[in-house]
This record gives structure tokens, sequence and C-alpha cells, in this order.
């Protein structure tokens, strides 16, 4: 009896205390826009949210065309956000008396529309309970990603109550940890606004702490949110400037990449192995182009964990980038008019961009533009932009003309085949569609008195639409492997694309050498076991931080970010294994399916790449003996083993052809091996050391 009556009392003193307030409601604008819903909360009492009397529930009705448009966050008084859902139902409709409680056991992304009843939200609402005062303005932010399908906000409402869950608390990691501060104000699409940046990092096989002083860099910097459609996933991509004490450029090695001012920090919420940009970087690197650098990081913004990004270079010229020659505004004539610059195939309008004079052949409809991107719009001349236009007409002009196959006046004197050959693999492999239409960049260096410098393909950009089946276009969603992401027109793109690679695979030469480099490429770092050990080392290292980052944002086992055809796993591990079948398949398919032959292949040509330099560090992962190799005519005076500080571990001398060192004496972690000219890195290589 007493027993009973205990329990009863238990259950009043739990509802007497249960406090709800309602929000206001109103129509849900659509394509992007933020829609914020207010709620004020007056006379709360206690008004200090915590585990002893804290924000249990959230409530809602919404009535909406296509679910998965809608990204719904709570936002509490103290700017501390909370990812209620975002992307969950697919094409169905509405939200129909939906609560979000952390005591449901039902996670709300195996639920479906129109989700009636109780279930546990992607993020926790725990970290509201963070101490705060919870009398105040709370708010619904609601943003519809896409545009045609509108909706209404019919009710919401908190409640407040005993029991309730606590913040979660990021305390360590084996990445390096980045720590950003606005002082509470909001990042913006455009323009960077001011803020300060710390970074801590311990060494490889290192625990980093959060109340550790910031080792790597502590200081100014500008930030703003970056990119298109992944900034309207909840995880939101950076750009980042660091800065001096007067808020100017300031130019700093981070995490051992080499010194420079711009920097983007990358968010994996569309990418849930982690690894699909570092993994294509990582080949077209290792086939002798610059790819960005990168390096993993768990991320705190206004003390808000973020999850797991990559802290990675920006896309620029620079002599550690994009190497080519530097073009001011008063290089107008000669010589020195003729580079160096950067082009992109991307969203476009008039003042970024002109109209090519050729059409795609397979598209004689569509027009293309191409984007400066170096020199900006902004900064580039007329005499600048007469000179480049002028030299991508000749190039398609000989491109499409009736000896375009001709080697001396034909496309070839126009173009870098090897690193068209290549870009085209990297993105064939990955089946990348943005990679040919809108992340598509090219790069010419400043002529040389002996001839033209020729325009090259890449860096490769932008892969977290790849290495996946979409459910868009029938070249995408092919669940056999195949279909070829170059033929990208034919699914009507929003960015058309040049169509280059559709004329030059009609050439028979240029068959053949695309098929021998894929041949070559497939006896090493284009090997299943090569791709796996990577991917496993990779998962390995992040084995910790997954379990946060996918608590932060809830979407293991929900179709999020790119519509994708086949289910989602639950796990991580369940990610990875996709992830490798569909490279398996790929690979297969792309085997028997590049044209040309393998007969003739000058295994010299096939080695040499067009910067006159092939350096080579294998195997990769390491476990005791590290290998290099410098087949070019390059004169290397040393390489070096930095940590991702940058700190120097070990140097020796590189000659011409092979040479080893002992790493057995170094922790497991992640390295980078840089093959230096004087002050110059040709080439640096980034290594898994695992004992």
């Amino acid at each position: 009896m007493k027993n009973t009556i205990f329990s009863s009392l238990l259950f009043l003193s739990t509802t007497i205390f249960a406090q709800t307030f309602n929000g206001t409601t109103g129509n849900i604008t659509d394509d992007g826009q933020v829609n914020d819903f207010n709620l004020t909360v007056s006379g709360l009492s206690p008004s200090a949210i915590n585990t002893s009397h804290g924000l249990i529930n959230v409530c809602l009705d919404i009535s909406h065309t296509y679910d998965s448009d809608l990204n719904v966050h709570l936002v509490a008084p103290d700017g501390t956000e909370i990812n209620l859902f975002s992307g969950i139902g697919g094409g169905d409709d509405d939200f129909t008396n939906t609560c979000l409680s952390q005591s449901s056991s039902t996670p709300i992304g195996t639920a479906s529309a129109p989700f009636t009843g109780t279930f546990k939200p992607q993020e926790t609402l725990g970290n509201t309970n963070n101490g705060q005062n919870g009398n105040g303005v709370w708010k619904l932010r609601i943003v519809d990603t896409y545009p045609a399908d509108a909706g209404v906000l019919n009710s919401w409402s908190i409640t407040f109550g005993s029991g309730a869950i606590g913040p979660f608390v990021f305390t360590q990691s084996n990445l390096p940890i980045v720590i950003i501060n606005t002082g509470g104000t909001p990042i913006p699409d455009e323009p960077k606004i001011n803020g300060t940046m710390g970074i801590i990092y311990n060494g490889p096989g290192m625990m980093n702490h959060v109340t550790d002083p910031a080792n790597n860099y502590n200081g100014n910097i500008g930030i703003e949110k970056r990119g298109a459609y992944s900034q309207s996933l909840p995880q939101k991509p950076y750009a980042i400037e660091t800065r001096d004490a007067s808020n100017l450029e300031l130019d700093v090695p981070l995490l051992g990449m080499p010194a420079e001012h711009d920097w983007c920090l990358i968010a994996n919420y569309n990418d849930k192995v982690f690894m699909r940009n570092t993994l294509a970087y990582k080949l077209f690197d290792e086939m002798g182009h610059y790819a960005t650098r990168s390096q993993y990081c768990e991320v705190v913004v206004n003390g808000s964990y973020q999850g797991v990004y990559m802290l990675m270079e920006s896309i620029k010229r620079d002599n550690n980038r994009v190497d080519i020659a530097k073009l001011d505004t008063m290089e107008n004539t000669g010589i020195d008019l003729t580079g160096g610059y950067i082009l992109k195939n991307d969203y476009w309008d008039a003042s970024n961009s002109w109209l090519l004079n050729y059409h795609p052949i397979d598209h004689p409809t569509f027009n293309v533009h191409l984007v400066y991107d170096y020199p900006k719009p902004d900064n580039i001349t007329i005499q600048q932009k007469n000179y480049i236009q002028t030299f991508v007409n000749d190039l398609e002009t000989a491109l499409y003309s009736t000896n375009y196959t001709d080697t001396a006046n034909g496309y070839r004197k126009y173009m870098s085949i090897t690193s068209f050959v290549d870009y085209l693999i990297v993105n064939e492999l990955a089946r990348n569609n943005d990679g040919f239409k809108k992340s598509s960049y090219f790069h010419k260096d400043k002529d040389k008195l002996t001839g033209i410098s020729k325009l090259k393909a890449g860096p490769v950009w932008d892969f977290d639409w790849a290495w996946k089946n979409i459910n868009e276009c029938s070249i995408f969603a092919a669940t056999d492997g195949s279909g070829w992401a170059h033929h990208i027109n034919d699914c009507n793109p929003d960015v058309n694309s040049s169509g280059w690679y559709v004329r030059m695979m009609q050439d028979t030469s240029f068959q053949n050498t695309l098929r021998c480099r894929w041949e070559y490429f497939r006896t090493n770092i284009l090997s299943e076991n090569y791709l796996f050990n990577y991917i496993d080392s990779i998962a390995l290292y992040l084995d910790s931080a997954q379990y946060r980052h996918f608590d932060k944002w809830g979407n293991l086992g929900v179709s999020t970010g790119t519509p994708e055809v086949d289910a989602d796993p639950a796990t991580f591990a369940g990610q990875i294994t996709k992830f490798k079948n569909w490279i398996s398949l790929r690979l297969a398919w792309l085997d028997a399916n590049i044209p040309g032959n393998a007969i003739n292949c000058n295994i010299t040509s096939i080695n040499e790449v067009e910067s006159n330099e092939q350096l080579f560090v294998y195997p990769n992962p390491v476990k005791d003996v590290l290998y290099f190799s410098n087949t070019s005519n390059s004169v290397i005076d040393r390489i070096d083993i930095l940590d991702v500080t940058g700190k120097l571990i070990s140097s020796q001398q590189l000659a011409n052809g092979e040479s080893s060192m002992d790493i057995s004496s170094l922790a497991n972690g992640f390295y980078f091996c840089q093959f230096r000219s004087g002050n110059k890195i040709l080439h640096q290589q980034k290594v898994v050391v695992m004992h």
C-alpha cells in the first residue's frame, strides 16, 4: 500500500511541474528561406533549466506536401540550436501531431509520414538543458530546402518538466579539435564576420582535450558559410580566412599544410563514410597532380559541438596549391598575358563568366559558360578576358574540327592529355555527377619561350554526391556499377557541361591513353587491396569520433542529403561495407567498359607527369619501412617527414630512383612526406602509419 501511494505521489510530482507553452504559426516559405516562428516563455519556475527541471518535449503539426524538404530546428534563448529532424519522410505529406522526446525509444528517422506519435529527435533535447534561463524567446526554425512544395505550421509547443536529459558534453578526441567563437553572432552565408579559432593537436597517438591550450593555431579569423546545396543541410560547411591582430589576411600553416590564409571546413552530413572527398583527392595526388590537402578534425562553434569535419585547403593560385604564375592587373601584353588562369564549369551569371562559342557535340542546343576563378571576376582585366576566351575558343575550334586527332594542330595542342585522362579516371571511378558540370576546374600556366602552356584539368573537387547510387537520373541510379558520369548533359543538369570528353572519347588515341593509364593504376593505387586498405585505415582512425558525430546529427539509417537508391545502413560499419561494395562493382564495370587497348603502352609515357614530377611514397598505410621513388627530372634536396602539426620528425637525402626509411619507431597516426627542392615543396603526400 505504501509503495502504491509513493508511486502515485511521484507521478503527481512529475505532472504538477510540467509547464507547456505555445508558439506562433504561419506559412512556410520555401527554396532555402529561413522561417523562424517565435514562442515566448514567461513565468517558468524554476527558471534555470537543467536535469532537475528542463525541456522534455517539443510537439508540432505541419501541413506539407513533400516532407523531406524540411529541416526543422529548435533554437533556445541562449542561441543553442537543436536539429529536431531533417530530410525525412521522402515525398510523403505532413507531420501530424508529432512530438519529440528523449524518452521515446523510436528515432523519428525510422518512422514514416505523417509521424503521428512521440519519437526521439535526431539531436538530443538535452543540449538546451545547460543551466540557461528558460524564460525568453524560443524559435522553431524551419528551412524548406526546395521550391514548388510549400507548407503551413499549424501549431507547436514546448514542455518543461522534471527528469530532463542533460546536454552532451564533448571533452576529448584523438582527432585535432577546432574551436570557433564568434561571440554568439550567427555565421552568415556572406560576408565573413570576425571570430577567433583555436586548434588543439598534441601529435599522433595523443589525445586532445577541449581544455588543452590551442597549440596549432590560436588567433583571429573571418568566417562565413560556404557551398550551395550543402549549406541547406544541418551540419554547415564554412569558409575561413586566418587573420592577424588587425584582421588582415595572415598566412599560417595549419595541421601540417603549407602556409596560406584561405581554408575550408568541409561538413560530412552528406558523407557518412567521411572519405568520399579525401579518397578522390588522394588518388589524384598520387597520379602526380595537385589535390587539396586536408585533415580530419572535430569542431565546436560557439560552445556547440558540430561533429567531424575536414579542415581543407581551398582551391586557389599559390605556389603550394595550384602552382601557376601570378597574374596581376598590369600584365596585359606579351607572354605575361598568357597565364596563369583558373576556370570553372560552375554556377554562373553575366558578371562572372562568358558564353562559349561552341555547344556540346551531343547536345547542340545547350549553351555552356565558363566562370573566371583566377583572376577573380572583379580583378580580371578586359585584355585578360579576351586572351583566355580566345585560347578556349581556339581549343574548341581544334576539338571540333575534322582533323581534331592531329597531334600537332588538333586539340592536343591546347590540352594536357595526362591531366584530362587522370581527371576523367578519378571522376568516373567515383561516378561523380558534379565533376563534369559545376565543380569542374581547369587551369593554365604562363606560356614558355619554347611553346604554349596547355590547359590542364583539375584540381578534382566536390565528391559528396559521388561513390553512390543517386535516385535522380538513370546514369547515376544504376545499382550494377554502370554509367558514364561525363554524359551528365543527358540528365538535363542545372549547369550544362562543356561536353569536351564526349568528343575526346571519339579519338582512338585518347581511348588508348585512357586504357593504358587505367591498366597501370589498376596494378597499384586503383587495386581493391590498396583502396580498401586506405578505407579501413581511415575508418579505424575515425571510429571513436563517428559515434559523437552521429549522436549529434542522428542521420545513420536515414536517407538524408543525397537521395540515394539503396537503403541507408544503420551503423558506421555498414556504411563502410556499402562503400566498398559500390567500389567493387564500379571497378568491374570500368574494367569491362573503358574503351581502347593497352597493347602498345609506353610505360615511360604513362609514368610521366607533365609537371616533370613523378614522386611516390609507398606502401600506404605503412608498418615499418617507407619507400620513396623519384623517377622525374626534378632535383630533390631531401625528403622530410612531418607530423600533422608541421613538426619535422625525420629528414634524409633522396636521389633519383628508390630509397627507404625505417619508420618503425613512429607512433600510429598520420604524417606528411614532403619532397623538397630548396624551399619549394614539389610534392606532399599524407601517409598513415599502422603498426
